[in-house]
Parts: C-alpha cells; sequence; structure tokens
C-alpha cells in the first residue's frame, strides 16, 4: 500500500544551498508556500503517481527533434534576466491560460508569489522575442548548484513552434552554462499524463518517494 504523501510549509527565505535539498528531496513552491505531494487525481475518478524530474546538465544532450526545435527558431532573440511582470507578460498570460479547461489559474501570483522579486528565492525570467513582439515567457529559480523551472506560457498564435519546448531547452542551456549540476523541470506521473513531454529529455531522473531514491528515467 503506498504511503500518502502531502506536506507544507510557509517560509519567506530559503539561502540557494537549501532550496538545492528541498528540491532534491521533491519539494516544489509557488511563492512562499512550499509543499511536496506524491498522488493527484485523473479526469476517471482514478489517482496518478507524482514522480518529481530532474535533469543532469553534464549528460544532458537534445535530441534530434529538439535540435530541429532550436533551429527553428534561431531567428528569435532571447533575453534572460530579473523577473518583471509588465502588461505584454500579462497580456500573454490571459491568451495563454484559455488553451485550457480545468485547473485554469487565475494569475501569475499563483505560481510566483505576490513579490517575486523578493524571494523566497533567486527567481530569473526568460523572454523570448519576434522581432520586438515577446511571444513566450518562462520562470525559473535558482539554488547553489541547481535551479528549477516554475512556469512557462506563450502566445497560443506561436504554437507550431514548439516554444513550450524551446523555452525549456533555454533554461538547460542557462543552467549548463552557468555551471549548475541539476535543473529540475517540475513533475510527472508514472501514468501516461499531459507532461509526458518532460520526459523526452536526456540525462532525466525521477524522484521514487517510496524509497526517497532518485532514479533514472528509462525513455522506453
Amino acid at each position: 500500500m503506498t504511503h500518502l504523501l502531502d506536506d507544507a510549509f510557509i517560509c519567506d527565505s530559503v539561502p540557494a544551498e537549501f532550496m538545492d535539498r528541498l528540491w532534491e528531496a521533491g519539494w516544489r513552491h509557488f511563492g512562499r508556500y512550499f509543499f511536496r505531494y506524491n498522488t493527484q487525481p485523473d479526469m476517471e475518478g482514478g489517482t496518478q503517481t507524482i514522480t518529481p524530474l530532474r535533469i543532469d546538465l553534464a549528460s544532458c544532450t537534445f535530441t534530434k527533434s529538439q535540435g530541429r526545435i532550436l533551429r527553428k527558431n534561431a531567428v528569435l532573440r532571447h533575453e534572460i534576466g530579473p523577473v518583471r511582470l509588465d502588461d505584454a507578460v500579462r497580456d500573454m498570460f490571459e491568451r495563454h491560460k484559455e488553451r485550457f479547461t480545468d485547473n485554469v489559474p487565475d494569475a501569475l501570483e499563483n505560481f510566483l508569489g505576490p513579490d517575486p522579486e523578493h524571494g523566497p528565492c533567486e527567481c530569473r525570467m526568460l523572454r523570448v522575442f519576434e522581432d520586438q513582439r515577446l511571444i513566450a515567457t518562462s520562470f525559473f529559480d535558482l539554488g547553489q548548484q541547481a535551479a528549477s523551472s516554475v512556469y512557462g506560457m506563450f502566445e497560443p498564435a506561436c504554437s507550431k513552434r514548439s516554444l513550450g519546448i524551446y523555452t525549456m531547452l533555454l533554461e538547460i542551456e542557462y543552467c549548463r552554462g552557468s555551471g549548475l549540476r541539476w535543473l529540475y523541470p517540475g513533475y510527472a506521473t508514472l501514468e501516461k499524463s499531459a507532461y509526458d513531454y518532460k520526459k523526452q529529455f536526456r540525462g532525466l531522473e525521477w524522484l521514487d518517494f517510496a524509497c526517497g531514491q532518485w532514479r533514472k528515467h528509462d525513455p522506453a
């Protein structure tokens, strides 16, 4: 019988080295609210098994499909810097969330907290432009040896560019160039789900909550 895990705490500030330890133990956070759990309901009334993920940046190489996405978007410009929730970002969020019918978020603050520029840890914002037009944005936290993806979004009209995958690839390149060891891209489930795209990355590991060990993901 699976032991149900459902933990949470509130914290205003966490040093970088402790963020590494929290991510390694399966914790995530939205703003100052930290949480971890190992099951969630599915659309058929059953349950799915949560598996936190991390990418070993030293062993991560891109697949042919991911290489094509990078080449297709080579004409785009991107910037990485402090979080700035301006009108362009908020307007894109309103269009992006129309893609969903379940668990539709109210605001970016649902994921980032009310003041992401000031903790609980260092947060970075990736912005992607087509000429001068903002077409994709993602947010990721920085620890001492690791980083963690928080949220990504893009213009629905540009969906053929695979911008959700593209921003993840840019995050991987940035973190590897910064000398980090791990990137935590959130979670997937043991069962098939909408998060299966995260399982396409090489160097992927998943946390087995039952024994507290990280296991290498078998793409087969």
